[in-house]
């Protein structure tokens, strides 16, 4: 396993390389890792706990210099960069101290998958995944013998254009963490194919577009590398055939993926929209509050709850968390490690406020200074919580608006099991759903179901300004009955001044 290989066996009659020209053997499995990089993790919004996969048929392998078909009708077909792995010596429930002698030949992959037909693929990316020459892979192997899987390194180039470059330091999974992950369900045998994941970059190609892979070990001696793996876009032309399945189809959600961000895809960004978010600034909670109560809409506020700042105003889309009663067995399979808690931080959108359910328990912190750091640095509009804050002080010097139901020293498993995230809760006695409107001032925080929030707002503003006029009326000496609420006279007063203001003549 020490000599490189260099892909080099014999062309067929027509001088065409061969599909496997680049591996051993034709791998009898290909198996990818979903999510194994940090920056891709994090690009996506989510921390997976686990590393999860799918296979990919042999088919659809191709060796460098060929080309990929972008089916007609599509838009969406993404490059990923990878390392890939190839058994060498079968695999069969090893642990992670041995797993990597099993490695025979590390190489570079493009991971490439199309988009349009992943809403219909349902995770399996069985059709999206596994079109022909959909895995290309090589020119040359490295051994593995001769690497150490951490300080591996990989690299992308769209037309010349550097796209992606990460290291294998930036793994959530190590390469022999997967190994041995895969080989307790499944045997791994000699050439099957591991594509390790790709690392943030990966975005959409067109027809013309040329890419390039190139996986290396700089901290070797030598620096060895699989030379670029090289692939050219080119136009499909046979059309998918309703009456045999599913056709493509993509949204908005598939668009932001395929391209790696909204911003990217030419979409809006996610969350309010700017002008509503100034007008929701605008407005106080109590006046909301009342728009909300004349449509039948009482319970909608988070009761018990105080800004860190009096003066702090929260406006945003629910991001929640839920926590549930401590339990010592539940805590111990639950709370430790990278638990629901920290994968909500991690994963909170600019715009997005964390709303935590802690059932109104006071008794020990539901975050501390540390984790809202973190939701600060995401962008993090604000943070609600019917439970306690820990590290109070520090917390409130972040910076971020936060309102809790107290200050408690204690740390979360005193009292509370991280459980779930981006889900229904109840906080502080009201339902609130991901994406529902959150706004909070001094008289506290309010829940407005997105169906409504333009309506709400606008009328809002409307009563506002109404009761300012009020206001002006009282403080030049009107009395009160009959101007609040305004009688038929005191109304026509009012139109006549907003017609003044509008500079309506009549």
């Amino acid at each position: 396993m020490s000599e490189p290989h260099t892909g080099t066996d014999a062309a067929d009659g027509a001088g065409r390389r061969p599909r496997f020209g680049a591996l051993p053997g034709r791998p009898g499995k290909i198996i990818a890792v979903h999510l194994s990089y940090v920056s891709r993790a994090d690009q996506r919004g989510r921390r997976p706990a686990a590393p999860s996969y799918f296979l990919k048929p042999s088919s659809s392998v191709a060796t460098s210099g060929g080309v990929v078909e972008r089916p007609a009708g599509t838009e969406l077909l993404a490059f990923e960069g990878e390392v890939a792995l190839i058994i060498g010596e079968p695999a069969r429930r090893v642990g992670i101290a041995d797993a990597w002698r099993h490695v025979a030949w590390i190489t570079a992959a493009n991971d490439l998958g199309l988009y349009d037909l992943r809403l219909n693929d349902a995770g399996s990316n069985a059709r999206s995944k596994g079109g022909d020459g959909f895995t290309p892979i090589g020119p040359d192997l490295i051994s593995a013998a001769t690497v150490d899987p951490s300080q591996l390194r990989v690299r992308t180039w769209v037309n010349g254009e550097p796209a992606q470059d990460d290291t294998t330091d930036g793994l959530l999974f190590s390469f022999p963490q997967i190994i041995a992950d895969l080989s307790q369900h499944f045997t791994l045998e000699t050439d099957d194919v591991i594509l390790t994941g790709t690392p943030a970059g990966s975005s959409v190609i067109v027809p013309g577009d040329v890419v390039e892979v190139e996986v290396d070990a700089p901290s070797v001696i030598g620096a060895p590398s699989s030379g670029r793996l090289i692939t050219t876009v080119t136009d499909g032309d046979a059309d998918f055939d309703p009456a045999l399945g599913s056709l493509p189809k993509v949204d908005d959600k598939q668009r932001s993926e395929a391209w790696g961000s909204r911003e990217a895809a030419g979409l809006p960004p996610l969350g309010l929209d700017p002008q509503l978010r100034a007008k929701l600034e605008s407005v106080p909670v109590a006046g909301l509050s009342a728009q909300l109560r004349k449509r039948g809409m009482n319970n909608v506020t988070i009761d018990g709850v105080r800004p860190l700042h009096p003066d702090s105003k929260l406006v945003g889309t629910a991001k929640t968390l839920r926590f549930v009663p401590n339990r010592e067995d539940l805590f111990a399979s639950h709370g430790g490690g990278y638990n629901a808690q920290k994968r909500a931080f991690d994963g909170v959108a600019e715009g997005e406020v964390i709303v935590i359910e802690a059932r109104g328990e006071s008794g020990s912190g539901t975050l501390g200074d540390i984790l809202a750091i973190r939701a600060h640095a995401r962008g993090a509009a604000g943070i609600v919580t019917d439970g306690g804050v820990r590290d109070a002080a520090a917390v409130a010097a972040v910076g971020i608006p936060v309102w809790s139901n107290g200050a408690h020293p204690a740390v979360l498993g005193r009292k509370h099991v991280p459980w779930e995230y981006d889900t229904t809760i109840g906080c502080g006695g009201t339902t609130v759903q991901p994406g529902d409107v959150i706004v909070g001032d001094a008289d506290g925080v309010i829940v407005i179901p997105p169906a409504l929030v333009e309506e709400v707002v606008d009328a809002a503003i409307a009563q506002e300004h109404q009761d300012a006029w009020i206001a002006q009326q009282v403080a030049a000496g009107h009395p009160v009955d009959g101007l609040f609420p305004m009688n038929a006279e005191w109304k026509a007063a009012y139109r006549a001044s907003l017609d003044a203001e509008a500079g309506d003549p009549t």
